[in-house]
């Protein structure tokens, strides 16, 4: 272990982490803050599952198969799970957040940081949750945001992963990060929030625009022009918003990007193929065990694009399929027919 890490590793068996959540990304974030050793306490809505956590160090309902460390426990009580805590780790979907994080605002120690793994774009007021957070518990708090290419099960499995942790509070920045960092996970720093915060959150649509692909049978071309020019739309929004280019090209960009728009495991992209075969949403929704953010994301994101002069034509049609207002092969058609600019040139486009 790096000095750095095993310093920080000697002192924190001591010190107690409070995540919220504990549905997959919270599990394996639950799981490798406790094995960088800190005291963990999961902070669940559902009785049987902390059961099956302090009983059988399982989470019967995510990552089933995976044996859970012994320093994590888990409770229904904010109280007990925030008491005394000196971060707490916010893995609740964005557009629960606000009414979530009201109902433990009293429990949250005031010296708490606060570091959020959620990603998206509210649905109603476009905030990000570096927005939401400040303005339900306060601007003055230490706040992190994380991100980066990071399937949950492959955290829990112990797969090299690289993570980006986004603050303008650089001293809560390097606390925090020693809660992730260790063996099989490299964090950087960045003070850069907007970036990885809409890296986060836009490149869902484009991995629903893959799986589409996917879906109706197109082949890698097809695809790979596709993520890429989302590549290109994501980061144009993201410049006009204030993010720097270097985060889009990075982990928590084109990174991000390229996991969810790949990667088998991704809720978004399986959204996409069935998208693609025909589905309707609907239906999807309903046999769906967990959230796939970019369906609330993309209509969002296409309000701040108009909103920033940005022309988004992938994430408009995007946004269009899951309103049912056309099915994906005629949204594919329409990207084909329109207008093409030169590489140099379309900054309009």
């Amino acid at each position: 272990v790096p000095p750095i890490l095993d310093a920080a590793m000697a002192t924190s068996a001591a010190r107690k982490v409070a995540v919220l959540g504990s549905g997959s990304f919270g599990t394996a974030m639950a799981t490798l803050i406790a094995r960088n050793g800190f005291d963990v306490w999961m902070l669940s809505r559902r009785a049987h599952v902390a059961l099956s956590i302090n009983e059988q160090h399982r989470n019967p309902d995510y990552l089933t198969a995976f044996d859970l460390p012994h320093n994590l426990r888990a409770t229904t009580e904010p109280a007990e799970a925030l008491k005394d805590a000196e971060f707490v780790v916010h893995c609740v979907p964005l557009q629960a957040t606000e009414d979530y994080l009201k109902g433990i605002a009293p429990h949250i120690p005031a010296a708490a940081t606060v570091i959020s793994t959620s990603k998206g774009l509210h649905s109603q007021t476009l905030e990000m949750m570096c927005d939401l957070i400040p303005r339900v518990l306060g601007p003055d708090r230490p706040t992190c945001f994380v991100s980066g290419p990071s399937f949950a099960k492959e955290l829990m499995e112990k797969r090299p992963t690289g993570l980006v942790l986004a603050s303008k509070f650089p001293v809560a920045a390097r606390q925090a990060r020693t809660l992730f960092a260790g063996s099989y996970t490299r964090v950087y720093l960045t003070q850069d929030v907007v970036g990885v915060e809409l890296g986060g959150a836009l490149k869902n649509i484009f991995a629903m625009a893959a799986g589409a692909v996917e879906g109706m049978g197109l082949g890698m071309n097809t695809t790979a022009m596709l993520v890429t020019r989302g590549c290109k739309e994501m980061t144009r929004l993201a410049e006009a918003m204030g993010a720097k280019h270097s985060t889009l090209s990075d982990l928590a960009g084109i990174g991000d990007l390229m996991l969810t728009c790949y990667g088998a495991l991704s809720r978004n992209r399986t959204v996409g193929f069935r998208l693609g075969r025909g589905e309707s949403l609907e239906a999807i929704l309903a046999t769906s065990d967990e959230v796939a953010e970019g369906i609330a994301t993309a209509p969002a994101a296409v309000q701040l694009a108009q909103r920033h002069g940005v022309h988004a034509p992938i994430m408009a049609n995007i946004a269009a399929v899951l309103a049912g207002a056309k099915p994906a092969s005629v949204a594919l058609t329409e990207l084909m027919n329109s207008p093409m600019l030169d590489l140099d040139m379309d900054s309009d486009e």
